[in-house]
């Protein structure tokens, strides 16, 4: 079954994302074809080596207008009157004060451009980001949705159909990421630091304990990150590369091997990647290459629109609008929001 037996709302759409610390915003055509994308990701983190909440909504404030303005621009609008259709906008999960920026930022518009509002679920965004590269998608499909804060898997049984068949019990894997690449001295964010180092080093220089092998869907990597931080205080000869590709090669091989045994246990037709942590280039050859082999199509949107973008969030806000219509302008910031 395609996505086209579901009705999306043709038109433009503004998407606007500031869950966290990356201020996003994009012109969507049609709920599909994304006519401009512009992300700001803030640098003001990178020093305390990980997000810092109060000044993340600070930032969104000094940002947010310019980004908007600049996807208007890009997308061959103009400001004053757009000829947009809907603004739609990350209402949770996230940060607090993050999307509180982003709430007031579209509500404000929605009153100037006497448009319809309506707020996307910042997960469902993420899963939604794979139809601006498909026309298409098989379902049932089962999706890793693997970011800095939020590591589970998805049976999409169609849009709007969720259940969340797993998840992580302790940190999310972008979170391991950090952690670990800060212990090793790397940068932030974690996860393209260690990716860089990784090229450097053999996979299987240390085996590092897959946890949870249980047969259920659930993810572990607390465990994981202390057996590196172990491992490192022990080894100091052992190179930095090679601590970060066999931590790499852990992480990602439990996260394939769970996603493919869901997709078996669920007859899933397809699978995909969402989230920032998708942008690994270990993750997206692995998982491709084993579900070739199990004969099921492989959904991969590029790595822009796996990290925190407004594209995904017009695009689950078309299909929103369409089928249940505008939000109320009453809509709040709700930072504990699961997924739909």
């Amino acid at each position: 079954m395609g996505m086209n037996s579901h009705a999306v709302a043709s038109g433009l759409i503004l998407g606007i994302e500031t869950s966290c610390d990356e201020t996003a915003a994009a012109v969507v055509k049609d709920g599909a074809l994304a006519l401009s994308s512009v992300i700001y990701s803030q640098q003001v983190h990178s020093k305390f080596g990980g997000v810092v909440p109060e000044l993340a909504g600070r930032e969104h404030e000094r940002r947010i207008l310019t980004v908007i303005r600049q996807a208007i621009d890009d997308a061959g609008l103009k400001m004053a009157k757009p000829q947009i259709d809907a603004v739609a906008v990350t209402t949770g999960p996230g940060l607090a004060g993050a999307l509180m920026v982003g709430v007031a930022a579209a509500k404000a518009l929605s009153l100037a451009w006497g448009i319809p509002i309506v707020g996307v679920n910042h997960l469902e965004g993420h899963l939604f980001a794979v139809h601006l590269e498909q026309d298409s998608i098989a379902y049932p499909s089962i999706m890793l949705l693997v970011s800095g804060g939020h590591t589970m898997i998805v049976l999409v049984e169609e849009p709007g159909k969720y259940r969340v068949v797993g998840q992580s019990l302790d940190d999310a894997a972008g979170e391991a990421f950090d952690k670990v690449a800060r212990f090793l001295g790397l940068g932030y964010p974690g996860g393209p630091e260690i990716e860089r180092e990784a090229e450097f080093g053999d996979p299987k220089a240390v085996r590092f304990p897959r946890a949870l092998r249980d047969g259920s869907f659930n993810f572990s990597f607390s465990g994981l990150k202390t057996a590196v931080v172990t491992y490192a205080k022990r080894n100091a000869d052992v190179g930095v590369s090679d601590i970060a590709a066999s931590f790499e090669d852990a992480v990602v091989d439990i996260l394939v091997e769970k996603t493919l045994n869901a997709a078996k246990a669920f007859g899933a037709h397809s699978v995909a990647l969402a989230g920032g942590v998708g942008a690994n280039t270990r993750l997206r050859t692995v998982l491709t290459s084993r579900a070739r082999t199990l004969g099921v199509a492989v959904y991969i949107p590029s790595r822009q629109n796996c990290t925190d973008n407004g594209a995904m969030i017009a695009a689950a806000g078309a299909w929103r609008l369409e089928n249940f219509g505008p939000s109320d302008l009453g809509l709040g910031a709700y930072p504990s929001l699961a997924l739909p």
